[in-house]
């Protein structure tokens, strides 16, 4: 984690951890993009700012919608992953490495629709970046937000917990914010709000995602967390921490082997005033 600021770290992603996001998310994160993206109403011609795009699999897919007459443009603070996403860029989507705080690469008023799939839950002060979505935002312009919500710690995460308060893991202190910083719905709108954003609607959802093994799952905690999981651990310790891991999660697998994980997603659709 960013020493001071709550902030995960953008120097643990790896090529490996990039590719391997690149893959799983397509059943994953990919899935409920696209349910966004459909709840925005993106439009044919429409200029979309796709922001903590990762490899680019929605902001391809918003490309797709807009035609040649749109453009979508995404950001995010990752080099290597936006290296990966470069792959798909064509006349109407472009990527660039940039951060929800600072869209100063960005003029005002320059966008129909801004979206964050899976992003929200992963800034500690949500003001500055939600007043930067207003500022690139036009007047009516809709923001479609895609995050997890607060709540209860899943099973999933009170076993990981317990695996890395034991020797030797429990020698290197976890941040004590955690990975995330989630929301609740009044949380929301009043951010919203503040930022100069009516809402439309928030709703919370239930997400089920399914994984071929215990092994797997840790992977893709891995991948999705961009190397934050095991960072506080060091780099010779990490291999063994997540066979400790995988071991504690076969505990939830099903009789073949395979692991479901269920989390709560809120999904938040506001328009810029």
């Amino acid at each position: 984690m960013t020493q001071g600021t709550g902030r995960p770290s953008l120097t643990e992603d790896s090529d490996e951890l990039a590719r391997d996001y690149d893959r799983v998310s397509v059943d994953r994160q990919f899935r409920s993009g696209r349910m966004l993206v459909r709840e925005l109403a993106v439009a044919a011609g429409e200029h979309v700012l796709d922001v903590g795009c990762g490899t680019g699999l929605l902001a391809e897919h918003i490309a797709d919608l807009i035609g040649p007459g749109g453009y979508v443009l995404g950001v995010d603070p990752l080099p290597l992953r936006i290296e990966l996403a470069q792959a798909k860029a064509r006349p109407n989507l472009q990527f660039k490495v940039a951060d929800a705080y600072d869209l100063s690469i960005i003029s005002t008023a320059d966008f129909d629709v801004v979206c964050l799939n899976a992003v929200f839950h992963w800034l500690p002060e949500k003001s500055g970046p939600l007043r930067e979505f207003a500022r690139v935002l036009k007047r009516g312009g809709r923001l479609g937000i895609s995050s997890g919500a607060k709540g209860p710690r899943t099973r999933y995460q009170e076993l990981i917990s317990e695996v890395l308060a034991r020797p030797p893991f429990n020698a290197y202190a976890r941040p004590p914010e955690g990975l995330t910083h989630r929301v609740d719905e009044l949380e929301m709108r009043q951010l919203l709000a503040a930022a100069g954003f009516e809402v439309k609607s928030i709703e919370e959802r239930e997400s089920v995602r399914g994984f071929t093994s215990s092994q797997m799952l840790v992977r893709y905690s891995e991948a999705s967390s961009f190397g934050n999981l095991l960072a506080h651990l060091p780099i010779a310790l990490r291999p063994a921490a997540r066979d400790a891991i995988g071991r504690a999660l076969a505990a939830l697998a099903a009789p073949d082997g395979t692991i479901s994980q269920s989390t709560r997603r809120m999904v938040a659709i506001a328009v810029r005033r």
